[in-house]
């Protein structure tokens, strides 16, 4: 494995990706940013049996990794990519990372455009493919007529969204009027807004993985967010609560995320929805899924019984790496294993069986 060097970016779930390639025996590069480099070059970076970041690439901007020099150093060390969301909230062009990345990748470099609701085919039409249920939708706001969520891009931020709820018409277009007042979004986003029916429920990520060499489908973890600043505004007085939001708005930006697990009689459910989710990606993204995704679900209560109702789609490794504290992994393997670690243990055994093209795009 040691002709192999297991390459990330420096954000989002880099440690949890080359702990498990470390572990396989692959060396790790991790690229990062100008000043945003520590965790990578100083705090992990190995040091004979501790640390487990081997080198650190640093460029200017993110970005830059699309510049052929750095492409052709990464492909001098035999690196596989391993992509993340950070990866694709920093490239910010599908197209490039699709036809200008030349850096073998692992998973579908194709299907990471589905997680953007503005792209067709996207998340939606994956889940209409799969029978899967989602949230229902209104593409015209007079036709509101229960508590909805609305999904716009941030003015200042692209990647991140900003978020009001309306009951009808009416609270639509105070939300509106209040955001754009704000500054928070432009009249161009709010037009490309989702406005989804708001689920009530128990949120839960299912963190799949789908091997190619295999073809299993493992449930590697599942795990609950810790988001801000919602979370701050739930724990207030009542009587504050209201007043504070006026002010503040409310927000959904990650900031962590919990180990969860789910009842056992709603595991078969979450796996066929996974093997559907895999069927429709083979059909609508060849060559469909490959390693880790995640369907981010709200559970609902009975009667008849609960339901698993999917509101996002992660169509790559998951920001979590407290899913290893799951169990469900260990009813497999006999061990927790990490998303890092499945992912290197998968193209170990692709490199073993001579079947890497299954898993590189």
């Amino acid at each position: 494995m040691k002709n192999y060097t297991i390459a990330v970016l420096g954000s989002h779930s880099a440690l949890d990706v080359c702990r498990g390639a470390k572990d396989l025996g692959f060396k790790t590069l991790v690229i990062v940013q100008k000043g945003r480099d520590k965790t990578y070059s100083k705090y992990y970076k190995s040091d004979g049996d501790l640390g487990i970041v081997d080198e650190v690439i640093e460029l200017e901007k993110f970005s830059d990794i699309l510049k052929s020099e750095i492409q052709k150093e990464l492909i001098k060390r035999n690196c596989i990519f391993i992509p993340h969301r950070s990866f694709e909230v920093y490239i910010n062009d599908y197209n490039a990372i699709e036809k200008k990345f030349k850096v073998p990748m692992f998973g579908n470099k194709f299907l990471l455009k589905a997680e953007e609701r503005g792209i067709k085919p996207n998340q939606y039409d994956l889940l209409n493919k799969a029978n899967i249920r989602y949230p229902g939708q209104f593409s015209d706001p007079k036709k509101i007529d229960r508590l909805c969520i609305v999904k716009v891009l941030e003015k200042t931020r692209g990647f991140e969204r900003a978020f009001f709820f309306a009951e009808s018409f009416e609270e639509y277009k105070v939300g509106v009027a209040h955001g754009l007042g704000l500054g928070k979004f432009t009249e161009a986003q709010i037009k490309e807004a989702v406005i989804e029916e708001f689920i009530v429920g128990v949120q839960v990520n299912f963190n799949f993985f789908y091997s190619p060499v295999s073809k299993r489908l493992e449930l590697i973890g599942t795990d609950t967010r810790r988001q801000t600043n919602i979370e701050g505004l739930t724990k207030l007085p009542s009587n504050y609560e209201e007043e504070l939001i006026k002010k503040v708005g409310i927000k959904y930006e990650e900031a962590g995320h919990i180990a969860v697990t789910v009842l056992e009689s709603l595991l078969e459910d979450a796996f066929v929805m996974g093997e559907r989710f895999v069927e429709a990606s083979q059909e609508l993204f060849k060559p469909g899924v490959i390693g880790p995704f995640g369907l981010q679900t709200m559970i609902t209560a009975g009667p008849p019984k609960k339901e698993i109702i999917v509101f996002d789609v992660s169509p790559r490794m998951p920001g979590s790496p407290g899913i290893f504290a799951t169990p469900y992994s260990g009813y497999l393997y006999g061990q927790n294993i990490s998303m890092g670690k499945r992912v290197a243990m998968e193209i170990k055994e692709a490199i073993e069986k001579g079947e890497l093209e299954k898993v590189l795009t």
